[in-house]
């Protein structure tokens, strides 16, 4: 069975194809345009994804050494995300489908992540948890197969990703800014210490945590107006500890309250070097089985959606040509 699947769902265009359960091909491209704005602009994403969706399709194929006509099945991402992005992707693969009169598949960008997991060979064992971490996400997932994810926490504002790139537009750092500063964070040591919110049962909240770093650095710029250039590098692992440390707390707690061994990281923020050491550390620390997908597999990806399209496929979990994205899960 080949797969073609593409991902639209915000700023990268990708396209993938797997064959019987192996990824061949994953083709992504990266829309820097944003850059200058400090954000996604859904409209702008759109119109890049238009310009972008038939050369990565096309690489997707010729890297697979592929036609259209031996696609089996067609996959897009149907939620969530920008509507605008979401359509392009949708509208073009479904008019594939049509043409080719082959079944299609609409993929929840967020299971996506968690299947992520399963494209190395050595694959996770059921149940197991997936803490799921993103630039607009931040979930803890309990999975029992390949198609059931059941989701036990989540963020009630802010996400991790949101989190590190609104600390980074405080300290100054151009977008996306979990990147930097994750890089800065290497010379650095956190000294310094922030709110920790106090959420029920396995949720997440980043907001307070903003708002205590954002007040933290205004007060020392009363006394210092160079704190952030003289402290860069510590306010930036001092803030990745922060966020690292609130992702894993609540992570272990689900692991230990529900007698759950094997554990995963998936999403956007899985790729943050304090995130997996420390959850490396600690799942060896307590002999958890522990799995993390490769750095491609991370952010927004194709791969990830073949993936989880081939597990659909197999319980004949297709959808009809009139399914339409959204912007939320539902």
């Amino acid at each position: 069975m080949k797969i073609l699947a593409v991902e639209t769902s915000c700023d990268e265009t990708s396209a993938a194809i797997c064959e019987d359960g192996v990824i061949t091909s994953n083709i992504i491209v990266t829309q820097h345009a944003h850059q200058i704005y400090g954000g996604v602009i859904p409209e702008l994403a759109s119109r890049i994804h238009t310009q972008h969706i038939v050369s990565v399709v096309d690489a997707a194929l010729k890297k697979s050494n592929c036609i259209l006509s031996n696609i089996d099945v067609f996959a897009f991402t149907q939620m969530p995300g920008l509507v605008g992005s979401l359509l392009v992707g949708a509208c073009f693969t479904k008019s594939l489908a049509l043409v080719h009169q082959k079944p299609l598949i609409g993929v929840n960008h967020i299971h996506a992540h968690v299947s992520a997991n399963f494209i190395p060979q050595q694959k996770p064992a059921f149940p197991f948890l997936c803490l799921t971490v993103s630039g607009g996400h931040t979930q803890i997932f309990i999975c029992t197969n390949f198609n059931t994810f059941k989701s036990i926490g989540t963020t009630i504002d802010d996400a991790a990703g949101e989190a590190f790139d609104k600390s980074a537009k405080i300290l100054g750092l151009s977008y996306p800014g979990g990147v930097l500063i994750d890089q800065l964070a290497q010379k650095g040591k956190p000294i310094f210490t922030f709110a920790k919110p106090n959420m029920p049962q396995y949720n997440y909240s980043f907001s307070g945590l903003k708002t205590s770093i954002l007040y933290f650095i205004q007060k020392q710029m009363q006394i210092n107006e160079h704190f952030i250039q003289d402290n860069l590098h510590d306010l930036c692992a001092s803030i990745q500890t922060s966020i690292v440390t609130i992702l894993l707390d609540k992570l272990f707690l689900a692991a230990k309250e529900n007698n759950i061994t094997n554990l995963c990281l998936a999403g956007g923020v899985a790729a943050n070097s304090l995130l997996r050491k420390n959850f490396e550390i600690m799942c060896i620390q307590k002999n958890y089985s522990y799995f993390i997908p490769p750095f491609e597999y991370c952010t927004d990806n194709a791969g990830m959606i073949a993936m989880n399209a081939y597990y659909q496929a197999l319980d004949n979990n297709f959808v009809s040509l009139d399914t339409t994205p959204s912007a939320h899960c539902v």
